[in-house]
C-alpha cells in the first residue's frame, strides 16, 4: 500500500511541474510582460531599467527557476491591477469558488446517482426515460447559457430569487449551483445508467437474484459498489470541471470567486494573477485526482497490488 500511495505521490508532483512549466511559457507567448506593467508613454529608457530592475532582460530559463523556486516561498508575484500579491487575492476569493463547486457537485450527485441507478436496473421505465432526457439535455445546454434563463425565469419573470451574490442570503446560491450543476447532471446520470446497465447481467448478479435477495438489496449491496469506481472517476473530474467552469457562471451572477476573478485578469492581461490562478486550478485537480487514485485502492485492493 505504501509503495502504491509513494508512486501516486511522485506522479502527482511531476505532473505539477508540467504543468507550471505549460502555464508559465504560455502566458510569456502572449506579450512582453514590461509593455504590460509600464505606463505606454514611458520612454525606452525606463522600460529597460525596469526590465532589468525585475529581471526581464534575463533567459526564460532563468526567469522560470526564479518564479519555480519562488513558488516554494508561496511567492506567486504580484498582481499588475491590484499591485498586491496574488496568492492574497486568491486565498480570499477561493472560498466562495470552492463552495460553489461543492455546492453544485452535491447537487447533481444527489439528483443523478439514484436516477442513473434505477434506470439502469429498470432501463425503459418512466425513470429511466427522465434519466436519459436530462443527460442529454445538460450535455447539450452550456452553464452560462442555462444561468441567464434561470436569471429570466426566477428573478425577472417571478421575482422568486435575487440576481446578484449577497453574502448574508443562502439563496443567491441557488441558481449559480443549479447552471453549473446541470452539465454535472447530464454526465453523471449518462455514466451511472451505463455501468449499472453492464454490471446488472453480470453471473454474481444472476446468483445473487436465485437466492431470492431483493431488489434493493442487490442494488445497493452488488450492482452499485461494483458501479462505484466509474461514479468516483466522473465525480473527480466533474469536481475540477466545477471549479473551472466558475469563470463564466460566477461573472454572470456578480459572484466574487476565483472565476470572476481570472475572468478579469483575462480581459485586463493580468498575466502574473493568470498564472497563479492556473496553477493553483492545476493544484486543486492533481489533489482530487490523487485522492481519488487512492480512494480507488481502499476500494478495490486488486488495484493498489497490481
Amino acid at each position: 500500500m505504501y509503495a502504491y500511495i509513494f508512486s501516486r505521490v511522485i506522479q502527482s508532483i511531476l505532473l505539477l511541474f508540467g504543468v507550471i512549466v505549460i502555464v508559465f511559457f504560455m502566458i510569456r507567448l502572449t506579450g512582453d510582460p514590461v509593455s504590460l506593467m509600464v505606463p505606454k508613454e514611458a520612454s525606452a529608457e525606463v522600460r529597460e531599467a525596469f526590465r532589468e530592475a525585475h529581471g526581464f532582460n534575463r533567459p526564460l530559463v532563468v526567469q522560470f527557476f526564479d518564479y519555480f523556486f519562488g513558488l516554494f516561498r508561496l511567492d506567486f508575484g504580484d498582481s499588475i491591477k491590484y499591485k498586491e500579491p496574488a496568492l492574497n487575492l486568491i486565498i480570499g476569493r477561493f472560498p466562495q469558488t470552492f463552495t460553489l463547486a461543492t455546492v453544485a457537485l452535491l447537487l447533481a450527485m444527489v439528483i443523478a446517482i439514484p436516477i442513473g441507478i434505477i434506470g439502469g436496473y429498470q432501463p425503459g421505465s418512466l425513470v429511466d426515460t427522465l434519466g436519459r432526457s436530462l443527460g442529454f439535455a445538460g450535455q447539450s445546454i452550456p452553464s452560462f447559457v442555462l444561468a441567464l434563463y434561470l436569471i429570466l425565469i426566477f428573478s425577472v419573470g417571478l421575482g422568486w430569487l435575487p440576481t446578484l451574490f449577497d453574502r448574508d442570503n443562502w439563496q443567491t446560491m441557488i441558481m449559480p449551483a443549479a447552471a453549473l450543476s446541470f452539465g454535472a447532471i447530464g454526465q453523471l446520470v449518462r455514466l451511472t445508467r451505463s455501468s449499472v446497465l453492464e454490471i446488472r447481467n453480470e453471473d454474481y448478479i444472476r446468483t445473487a437474484r436465485s437466492k431470492g435477495l431483493s431488489g434493493r438489496a442487490i442494488g445497493l449491496n452488488h450492482i452499485f459498489r461494483n458501479s462505484s469506481l466509474a461514479i468516483i472517476s466522473v465525480i473527480s473530474i466533474l469536481y475540477t470541471y466545477a471549479m473551472a467552469g466558475t469563470i463564466l457562471v460566477e461573472s454572470i451572477f456578480a459572484f466574487p470567486g476565483l472565476g470572476n476573478l481570472l475572468n478579469g485578469a483575462l480581459v485586463d492581461r493580468d498575466f502574473t494573477l493568470i498564472q497563479a490562478i492556473a496553477i493553483v486550478f492545476a493544484i486543486f485537480a492533481l489533489t482530487i485526482r490523487l485522492l481519488t487514485d487512492l480512494l480507488y485502492g481502499f476500494i478495490d485492493p486488486r488495484i493498489r497490488y497490481g
